[in-house]
């Protein structure tokens, strides 16, 4: 499937963003280790939910969480702990992410789990047991998931479990919303050092629970009223412009300014690009202020998942840019380092990275395709942070669009309820 997008004349839309999969897919472990009854509401309707409930439901002897790499390794750990043997498996691509790192933490707290496949990446066998151990080390520089995953099974150890992260620490935000949501299910967890978390034994409670939207959702529409600034400049330039001109703005449904979340730091950064946030008691409204900076610079350690918005944003609003941190883009859903470069030049842009966590657009060009075809790579976020290019570049197409079911199903669903026209 290939998609086409026409833009509106005018951006002006409110829209009901989907709930957060992050918050989602850590309520549900935490709702299954502490055999709630009281289901979390508002979870996620994205594919990485509907495959964590899927799993959870009876927890089957074999279990497909196709390209769902959250589920992948907190499944991992919650398996470790729940008795019976399960064997977990994805699709080709998962069986391609490495988790020889998770596997050895929980094998070195006693869990009992074999490679049915390749050493060091799934399918797993796992058998649920009482882990002994109560000490682990992990470098803070792997993914934050299996950290997480870690820490969420702590509360279940007999003795508790303390985490001690060595090296730097690179996705904080995400492990505190772990932590906060653990408090919230009851749980006693929290820094003990600057580099160190106890997490006391003692299980979690049954408790309600609603799950908040979802802020990397919301980074598309952001996204959206920035380019919005280019595609007006240029109707304004073929002298388009009309009297009664009504200035873009969107409003975002159910997010608050203060989020659990880390990505919620993206309407900051939003606000060096020309975006002003203003929250009100039913989400947030975006609209236009004041002139971008002329280069953006940042550490994107803690917010990896908007990387993509902001390097496409960046190139289309002609922005010079230099984001660090980006070490865990490469073992996400494709190479995002890699599939971003390449497709970037298909749009006429020369991005280039630096020690596998840097990427650069110093403002080179090359010469742009005619009808440029972006591939997907079986990337939610790929499919997302490129669709807006259509407010610059209107000849551009989506290949294999479906792939944003995996977090944000409705998406193009909203934006054609914005006014955008898909074929």
């Amino acid at each position: 499937m290939r998609y086409t997008l026409s833009t509106p004349t005018t951006l002006h839309a409110s829209i009901q963003l989907p709930a957060s999969k992050s918050i989602s897919n850590r309520a549900l472990i935490l709702h299954a280790l502490a055999h709630g009854s009281l289901t979390p509401c508002n979870l996620s309707d994205c594919d990485d939910t509907q495959v964590m409930i899927r799993a959870l439901d009876g927890t089957p002897e074999h279990i497909d969480i196709l390209a769902a790499g959250t589920a992948m390794r907190f499944l991992t750990a919650y398996l470790s702990v729940t008795p019976g043997t399960r064997i977990i498996t994805g699709t080709q691509r998962m069986q391609q992410r490495p988790i020889r790192i998770l596997v050895d933490a929980l094998r070195e707290l006693g869990a009992q789990i074999e490679y049915v496949g390749n050493e060091g990446f799934p399918p797993l066998r796992i058998t649920g047991t009482e882990l002994k151990g109560e000490e682990i080390s992990l470098a803070g520089n792997v993914s934050s998931q299996y950290i997480s995953a870690m820490l969420m099974i702590g509360a279940m150890l007999p003795k508790g479990l303390r985490l001690h992260l060595t090296g730097e620490i690179i996705s904080r935000p995400y492990i505190n919303l772990t932590l906060q949501l653990m408090r919230d299910f009851g749980a006693q967890a929290d820094w003990t050092t600057e580099n160190s978390i106890t997490v006391h034994p003692g299980g979690y409670r049954d408790v309600a629970f609603t799950v908040e939207s979802d802020w990397s959702a919301a980074s598309y529409w952001y996204q959206m009223m920035a380019l919005s600034t280019i595609k007006n400049e240029k109707s304004k330039s073929k002298g388009e412009e009309e009297e009664n001109e009504v200035a873009p703005e969107v409003e975002l449904l159910g997010l608050f300014p203060r989020s659990y979340q880390g990505d919620s730091r993206g309407a900051e950064v939003f606000s060096r690009l020309g975006i002003r946030t203003e929250y009100t008691d039913r989400g947030v409204k975006l609209t236009r202020i004041g002139t971008p900076v002329a280069r953006l610079v940042e550490d994107m350690v803690d917010i990896p998942d908007l990387a993509q918005t902001f390097v496409v944003t960046c190139c289309l609003m002609n922005i010079p840019f230099r984001f660090t941190g980006l070490q865990s883009l490469k073992i996400k859903e494709t190479d995002r380092i890699t599939a971003l470069i390449t497709e970037l030049h298909k749009l006429g842009y020369v991005v280039r990275s630096e020690q596998d966590s840097i990427l650069i657009w110093n403002g080179e060009r090359c010469p742009a395709e005619e009808v440029p075809v972006i591939t997907t790579y079986e990337d939610h976020r790929m499919a997302m942070a490129f669709a807006p290019a259509c407010l610059v570049l209107p000849r551009i197409q989506i290949d294999e669009p479906q792939v944003v079911s995996k977090s944000y199903p409705g998406y193009w669903d909203d934006l054609q309820k914005a006014g955008f026209e898909i074929r």
